[in-house]
Order: C-alpha cells, then structure tokens, then sequence
C-alpha cells in the first residue's frame, strides 16, 4: 500500500451499518478479488474487492469476512480469515497481514487464518438460518469472469441447501451512497492529486506533444503523491478524437489550433476522482472554442445546484437536457424545429449530448448508490455535461465530483482545479 493507513473506526462504523440490515440468525460473507492471470508466470497488480474494503479495510488477497451479529460466541460475530505467512513469503511477496496488523486495520478482535475458514464457517452456519450473498448487481456491471465471490457462492449452495439466502447489494446500494466524513476526506486528497497532475500537465502541453506523453506527465505526478495511479482508464482525447466517449488509445500527436479532452482522475486509498477539463493545445481557445466551452460550463453550474436533498436522478438529467437544448440553440447547432420535432425518447439535444450527467462516485468510479430514490446529504456525484461536435472536429466536456450538502449547493472537491478560461490560459502561457 502506498497510502497511509485508515482508521480503523470508519470500518467499524460501516460495519454497523450493514449489520443493522441483516435479517435475525443470518451470516454474511464477503470474499477478496483473485489474482488474476495474464499468460505465463504474470498476472495483473492485485486490486482488492471494494466491499470487503469497505467493511474491513483488508487490501490483501485470499482474505473473507464474516459478520454474524446473532452468533452465539461473542467473539465470533465479526471474524476476518487472512492468508497465514510465512518467512519464504515474506522473503519472495513482502510482508502480509499478521493477525494483530489485521486487528489493527480492521477493528476486528477474532482473526483466523484462511485455512481454517471452511471448519468454523460449518459450525457458524448450524446456528445460521440465512446466508447474505455479495453478488454484482450495480446496473453498468458486464462481468463476463467467474469471480471468486461466484465460486463461493456455488459452492454454498451445493454444501447448505436448506439455508435461506438473501443478497448483500441491495443493503450496500443503500449505506455505500451515502459517505462518511472520512471517506469525503480520502476523496479529497485523491482531488488533490488530481489536481496536482493538472497544473502540471498545463505547464508542459504544446503542440507536437503526444497524447502518451502527457498521460505520463499525469502518472508521474500521482504516483510521487503516493496514488497507485489512474482511477480509471485515462481518456487523453485531442482533436476529433474527443468525439469518442471512451477513447484511450492516447497514441496520436497533439496539433496547433486544437482542444486535448482528459478525461482522467487519480486514485487514494481504493477511493476513486473523476475529473475532465478541456484545454487548448496551442495555449489559447478560438473564439468558436470558447463559445462552446462557455456553454458547457454554464450547464455543469446549474446542473450542479440541482444536486441538493430530495432530487431524483432520472428527472435531474431532463432538467439537464432542457438547459444542454436551450445552450445548443444558442450556439446555431439546434433550432426551434428540431426540439418541436424531437424524438422524446432521443431528445435533439441527444445529437451533441448523449451520456448522462451524473453518477455516484466512491470506492469505484462508478460507485454504488440508490438511484431511483431521492438523494441524500453526504452523497457524492460526478457532474460531467459535454457538447460534442464531430463536423468541428472537437468535443468540449467539464467535470468537477460535488459532495451533496443538508442545505445550499453541493460541496466541490475539485474546486481549486482551474477551469475557467482565463485561468487556464494564463496557466498554459507563464
């Protein structure tokens, strides 16, 4: 880990959450992430499942937790199994989790090695009437992998098939949305990497450079702030490339006259920011470019004081699109008859405007979070407007991660991130 430690009480805390949620005499299970295989002796770096993370804080693989509020021995309703050490791993991986570093890090008193998971889980669930499940149901997953959560779960119902089973997501859709003090503090510092990045990529961007080059200025600056690296898969998108969504080729050369989209973000401590800023390649925006960008940021703005206690996501993004259609009008790329003729299904504005504006972030950068109920204080939410237009051969899209308060307008984390554009430009230019 490069990041410094979490207390241990924001793991306590989110425990009590999710147990207050179990139904009577039931056990819950969460499984690490595996391994996964590239081809011979590799495999790609380990990256730790974001529920048992958040429970336990364990960022270790081969690692379970159990949680059974009702067990009979006190000391056996929360237990974390770890991977036993040893002097040869220690000499050839480093050094593991001991039992009293796994106490440490998790605030979990009974810690069991992982070999003797499969004893102690027969005896739990003999006083066990249900067993909580943690599937994937977050509504972008597209899991094609038999995880190791999945494997667990198969294996259960074969050996336990007159248990009860319910399922883990629906109680982590609910608590995961809404984040603790401490996690809005481990965002901000993954904002203010970002940032950092940012302001260092403004000084070295001109023309010439390559779409590569300037994502290595961007990992540079993360990792020497102890991040592993990019939230997500960085988007470097200069020219006509930034009317690709998802682009992250980033292999072409930059140009003199025209925009670079980066649509990236660091990552801290597991926790993910989501940043896009928009800038010129030659230092200075044309005046069509500034027309566009003008119009962006004023739907990011008002999007923004949209996302307050009470909004329901699917209506906050029609609000969005009416203000995206009144700023496409204005800009000469829709007229009256296109929005009288529209589509209600694909509005006009969809031509130059067609993903949504917002969405949890947290642990993943899509995170979980409840989004066909109103939304609640200390939620956090990406706002991401863009206006793209392939015959101009540029796309514009802003992005700022906003914490929603009790009262008034959200919190930004990434406030200090420049993005006017008479800060940019003087930035590019000193």
């Amino acid at each position: 880990m490069k990041y410094d430690q979490i207390d241990s009480k924001l793991f306590v805390k989110n425990r009590k959450k999710f147990t207050a949620y179990m139904r009577p005499k039931s056990i819950a299970v969460f499984n690490s992430n595996d391994i996964y295989p590239i081809g011979a002796d590799s495999t790609l770096p380990f990256e730790q499942d974001r529920d048992i993370f958040y429970l336990s804080g364990a960022d270790q693989e081969e690692t379970v937790l159990l949680l059974f509020p009702d067990a009979m021995d006190p000391k056996h309703r929360e237990i974390l199994f770890v991977r036993e050490t040893n002097d040869h791993i220690a000499v050839w991986e480093g050094a593991k989790l001991t039992k009293e570093k796994a106490t440490e890090v998790s605030g979990i008193e009974t810690i069991y090695w992982l070999s003797d998971f499969d004893k102690i889980f027969f005896d739990l669930m003999t006083e066990a009437d249900t067993i909580y499940f943690n599937t994937n149901e977050h509504y972008r997953q597209a899991v094609e992998t038999q995880t190791r959560e999945d494997r667990f779960i198969e294996k259960v119902k074969k050996e336990y098939p007159a248990h009860q089973w319910a399922k883990s997501n629906p109680i982590l859709q609910k608590i995961r949305g809404v984040k603790e003090p401490e996690e809005i503090a481990i965002m901000q510092r993954a904002c203010d990497i970002t940032e950092k990045g940012f302001r260092r990529v403004l000084g070295f961007v001109r023309p010439g450079v390559w779409e590569h080059e300037i994502e290595a200025e961007y990992l540079h600056e993360f990792i020497r702030n102890r991040s592993k690296g990019f939230a997500y898969s960085p988007i470097i998108a200069s020219g006509g490339n930034a009317n690709v969504l998802h682009y992250i080729e980033n292999n072409q050369q930059t140009k003199a006259g025209d925009l670079i989209l980066m649509d990236l973000a660091a990552e801290y401590a597991n926790y993910s920011s989501d940043m896009t800023r928009t800038i010129p390649v030659s230092g200075k925006f044309t005046e069509r470019q500034k027309e566009v960008y003008r119009a962006v940021l004023r739907v990011k703005d008002e999007a923004t004081k949209m996302l307050v206690p009470g909004t329901i996501w699917a209506e906050y993004h029609k609000e969005v699109g009416k203000l995206m259609t009144l700023e496409l009008l204005g800009l000469g790329l829709l007229d009256k008859a296109d929005v009288q003729n529209e589509d209600s299904e694909w509005p006009a504005y969809k031509k130059y405007f067609m993903h949504g504006t917002s969405h949890h972030i947290g642990l993943n950068t899509h995170d979980y979070g409840e989004l066909k109920t109103p939304m609640k204080a200390n939620m956090v939410f990406t706002v991401e407007p863009g206006i793209y237009i392939p015959a101009e051969g540029m796309g514009i899209r802003l992005e700022d991660d906003v914490v929603i308060q009790e009262k008034g307008e959200p919190f930004n984390l990434m406030r200090n991130i420049p993005i006017e554009i008479e800060e940019i430009e003087e930035l590019m230019n000193s």
